[in-house]
């Protein structure tokens, strides 16, 4: 006992020596920095410190990387720092004590960040790293509106200097997709239309702020799953989705950008928006609605669609109406009111508003080799991975330039309702696979023309007393009302035909007859 209590002793007073050692090493090295400080020449400081810098850099077993939450002008976050903090947050946030919460506008999850100071490691094929989130404070004292002049944040990555190329070639690129596919999960997705009359400016009354083009959240359901068409068709256009969404090195290499054009074309009510939803969900990208008739010129459409991101869906309904329709309907409407137009209007102040909106319109000059040269041309690639999707009732309408294979790659025809897609429609809205009314429905589908809207009307449930039988019953009634109008509509047309023979049969025998009494 008396031993360990002399060790102890012994050890405190080895101890109380080692500390006064350090504090008079520590107090020397204070004084000589004083007078290097002092007494040191500028030139000659800055040799001896770069000298030093060198010296450590030379023994130093670690490479340093900085990124900064802010670039360039300091008012745009970096991208490359938004990229890692999502990175971070998947993949090593586990390990951190502190973290920083956040919400960002473009997404509804909650974003984890390492709190200042914090230090977290990732591995890479056997590679060790370590990422720190630092904080830059200067020293001088400032007044400024902009909090991140002050506090300028960081995340330093290290790691051993032997793994430098593996790191920098690799490991970095790796952060750089990763990141970005999990911001693109977690960002809410955008549907986004254009802004009529602002000439690109950005200065109308749109409903999501500025911009050319104003935005919503965008939350349509729909999804392949619950889409009424051919099962077949269906899988096959999922899989030219898919494939297309994972091809940027094959487009690259064959030397085309990374777009895609769909041409959706049938008659009305046969699910031509809702596949642009379902494609949308399934893709997980941003939805453009582009309305044509707003856009004042080609280089405003060019404007339009440079302005639009990557992953997303340009998307233009009903093409045919959107140039020649209206150009036709205008034109017929200045023909009927050309005589005594001016006189009426300079009466009537309501004539002269129309007359101003009229001449506005006129003022759209989008050309059809505008929008060719747009979707197709060099700005096409600028940015890549979207995909074009044409909608028209009247595909005959089309120019054959603007569907051709390359511009609209696929032309999918959406036609009334078949049994397949009935049966999709009774699971959605029934929850029904088998029924003993299906044969009646097949029977009466396949000599019915009715649209997948039309069909859903009468299988959605409107009360709480309603069941699965009624619902059928109330399909096969409307059905067989459609397939009664069509025999009339057959023989009324066969009747008119019946008609027109014998007039013409009457008006050749009274020709020959007044030419036997010439």
């Amino acid at each position: 006992m008396i031993s360990l209590s002399a060790q102890t002793e012994r050890m405190a007073e080895s101890l109380a020596a080692m500390t006064a050692q350090t504090g008079k090493a520590l107090a020397g090295l204070t004084v000589m920095f004083a007078m290097f400080q002092n007494y040191f020449p500028c030139e000659l400081r800055v040799i001896i410190m770069d000298c030093y810098d060198k010296l450590v850099n030379f023994v130093y077993p670690y490479i340093q990387i900085t990124f900064p939450e802010f670039q360039g002008d300091g008012f745009r976050r970096s991208k490359a720092y938004s990229t890692i903090e999502r990175y971070l947050n998947a993949n090593s946030t586990k390990q951190a004590k502190r973290l920083d919460a956040y919400v960002f506008d473009d997404c509804d999850t909650v974003v984890l960040s390492v709190a200042n100071n914090e230090e977290v490691a990732d591995e890479f094929k056997g590679i060790k790293v370590w990422w720190t989130s630092r904080e830059h404070n200067p020293n001088k004292q400032s007044i400024s509106f902009w909090p991140r002049e002050d506090e300028k944040k960081y995340f330093r990555l290290t790691f051993y200097r032997k793994h430098r190329h593996r790191i920098t070639a690799e490991y970095l690129k790796h952060v750089m997709e990763e990141g970005k596919a999990i911001t693109v999960q977690e960002r809410r997705r955008k549907l986004c239309t254009n802004k009529a009359g602002d000439g690109g400016s950005g200065l109308g009354n749109g409903f999501g702020g500025g911009g050319i083009w104003s935005e919503v959240v965008f939350e349509h359901p729909a999804t392949f799953a619950t889409l009424a068409m051919d099962p077949i068709r269906k899988e096959q256009i999922v899989r030219d989705l898919m494939y297309f969404s994972k091809s940027e090195d094959y487009y690259k290499n064959v030397g085309k950008a990374w777009k895609r054009g769909y041409l959706l074309y049938g008659p009305p009510g046969t699910g031509k928006s809702t596949m642009i939803a379902a494609m949308a969900n399934l893709l997980q990208y941003d939805v453009y609605d582009l309305e044509l008739t707003a856009v004042d010129n080609n280089t405003e459409l060019r404007k339009l669609l440079i302005n639009t991101t990557s992953k997303s869906l340009i998307v233009i309904e009903d093409i045919d109406c959107s140039i020649d329709v209206t150009a036709k309907r205008e034109d017929e409407d200045e023909n009927e009111d050309e005589d005594g137009e001016e006189e009426e209007e300079e009466k009537n102040p309501v004539n002269e508003e129309k007359k101003k909106k009229k001449k506005k319109k006129k003022q759209s000059k989008v050309t059809l080799s505008g929008l060719l040269n747009t979707i197709d041309g060099l700005w096409s690639a600028c940015p890549g991975e979207r995909i074009i999707v044409f909608t028209t009732n009247h595909v005959e309408k089309l120019d054959k330039a603007l569907i051709r294979r390359g511009r609209m790659d696929e032309h999918i025809e959406l036609s009334y309702c078949g049994f397949e897609a009935f049966k999709i429609l009774a699971k959605n809205y029934l929850e029904v696979d088998s029924h003993e009314l299906f044969a009646k429905i097949r029977q009466l589908l396949n000599e019915t023309e009715m649209s997948p809207a039309d069909v859903a009307d009468k299988l959605m449930r409107k009360s709480d007393g309603e069941d699965v039988d009624g619902n059928l019953m109330s399909l096969i009634k409307a059905l067989e009302e459609v397939q009664e109008k069509n025999k009339a509509a057959k023989l009324e047309e066969k009747e008119k035909k019946v008609a027109k023979g014998n007039e013409s049969s009457d008006q050749a025998l009274e020709e020959n007859g007044h030419m036997i009494k010439l």
